[in-house]
């Protein structure tokens, strides 16, 4: 499963988080990265989130490309820890092609990259650093995630509307609802960029374009509260996580 063959050096990671995409399921208005949570854009917490942990030392976070400015300012409006660099770069059309943009933003001595979504601003730093500790044991690719607590079934698409027939029920054991950051080995998700051609929309997730090179995909756990602010419900939930947190002090 792991590679123990991988040369030995110095491990530095860093995280990448495309913010480029306008996130049309919440709404009208500012880009899902920018959208407040608690009174501070999203994108600052899905910063924060990864500079909390000791172990990432760069965040290069991929703005629209008309916005790099607006994004560069914002993240200078507001604190962030000094010991982690920032670093601002424009991405593409889709997702993958963005993410391509920080990689290639990464300098030379970069071992280790976490892809991090902006819209999952509340990961706990335990669950970065359990992505980022399976990474330097040897792990090429490392995803956190959870059991399903619902059963899946897949279904024959139909149109909106209409009742689609049931094609299948997977068994629920063996399925996983995938979280971020997903962790790697640089050379492992470059290769993946190399060779999945981008198709449409592009590759929407990162492990599983390493999947596709016949690499070998690890989970560790992943946490309730590293869910993806994607519609308006997930927005009331994450400010009341978020003012739990506050309340406590563990924020």
């Amino acid at each position: 499963m792991y590679d123990e063959s991988r040369p030995e050096r110095p491990r530095r990671t860093a995280a990448v988080i495309p913010a480029a995409g306008r996130g049309v399921r919440l709404g009208p208005g500012a880009p899902k990265a920018l959208r407040t949570l608690g009174g501070t854009p999203m994108l600052i917490h899905a910063v924060r989130a990864m500079a909390r942990s000791r172990a990432v030392s760069l965040v290069v976070v991929v703005a629209p490309a008309d916005g790099a400015g607006e994004v560069k300012n914002l993240l200078d409006e507001h604190a962030l820890p000094d010991r982690t660099d920032i670093l601002v770069v424009p991405g593409g059309e889709t997702r993958q092609e963005s993410v391509r943009a920080g990689l290639d933003a990464l300098p030379e001595d970069v071992t280790d990259v976490l892809v991090h979504d902006a819209a999952r601003p509340l990961v706990p730093v335990d669950t970065v650093d359990a992505v980022v500790e399976a990474v330097r044991a040897g792990a090429p690719a490392v995803v956190p995630a959870l059991p399903l607590a619902d059963t899946v079934k897949e279904v024959e698409p139909g149109r909106p509307g209409e009742p689609e027939p049931v094609v299948a029920t997977p068994e629920r054991s063996r399925l996983r609802a995938v979280q971020t950051p997903q962790g790697f080995d640089r050379a492992t998700l470059v290769r993946a960029h190399d060779s999945v051609a981008v198709n449409g929309e592009g590759a929407t997730d990162d492990a599983g374009m390493v999947e596709k090179t016949g690499v070998t995909v690890v989970v560790v756990p992943g946490h309730e509260e590293a869910f993806k602010v994607t519609r308006p419900l997930d927005l009331v939930l994450a400010e009341a996580v978020l003012a739990r947190r506050r309340a406590t002090d563990a924020y």
